[in-house]
């Protein structure tokens, strides 16, 4: 029987992404890392069930890993319309990728998966936050690409950083945009008995 999360027994976050490691120190998880690295392809035609089995591979990849620890792992997209908008590859697909969402409003879908190494039923979910773009300029486009905070983030942006001036209004998580929707997290945690309460107790 896996231990609940404690300084002990911490979470593993099967991915590198700094802002999920800043969201679990936010709320006090303890946890270490372990990178995945699975690649992100199209799994499925649905980005919801897309988000969350790309979190459930993430998972899965370290499970072998990890002898008595929880493993969570996560993954976010970009939606607008049908189309699912990834990390840009260089400074022409981040400008294209802002142009299309100026004006317009998108939605930003987190799958999250957790499992215990003896689980053979993990825990996985998607949650959708709806994000309002301003009405961008072409300065304004080209002066966030040249900051280089695009780089690395799927919908070529970051809303915890500069990229905060881009956005209109959002219905939903904040959290969830930046690359975790603690909220729905938290419950999940509770739901699996990962953690007996929270706040965890220091």
């Amino acid at each position: 029987m896996t231990r609940p999360i404690s300084k002990d027994s911490p979470l593993v976050l099967a991915s590198a992404s700094p802002r999920r490691k800043q969201l679990l120190r936010q709320i006090g998880i303890p946890f270490r890392t372990m990178t995945s690295r699975v690649r992100e392809d199209l799994l499925s035609r649905d980005p919801l069930t897309n988000a969350r089995l790309l979190a459930e591979a993430k998972a899965s990849a370290v499970i072998g890993k990890c002898e008595d620890s929880w493993i969570l792992g996560a993954d976010t997209i970009v939606v607008l319309g049908r189309a699912v908008l990834g990390k840009p590859s260089d400074e022409d697909e981040a400008f294209s990728m802002l142009r299309q969402l100026s004006g317009r409003e998108h939605r930003v879908i987190t799958g999250f998966c957790l499992v215990a190494p003896e689980s053979k039923r993990p825990y996985s979910e998607a949650v959708v936050t709806r994000v309002t773009f301003k009405t961008l300029t072409k300065r304004e486009i080209l002066g966030y690409v040249a900051t280089g905070e695009p780089f690395g983030k799927a919908g070529s942006y970051g809303i915890q950083g500069i990229g905060a001036f881009l956005v209109k209004g959002i219905t939903g998580s904040y959290t969830n945009v930046v690359g975790l929707p603690l909220c729905a997290l938290v419950n999940a945690l509770l739901a699996t008995d990962a953690i007996k309460e929270f706040p965890i107790p220091s």
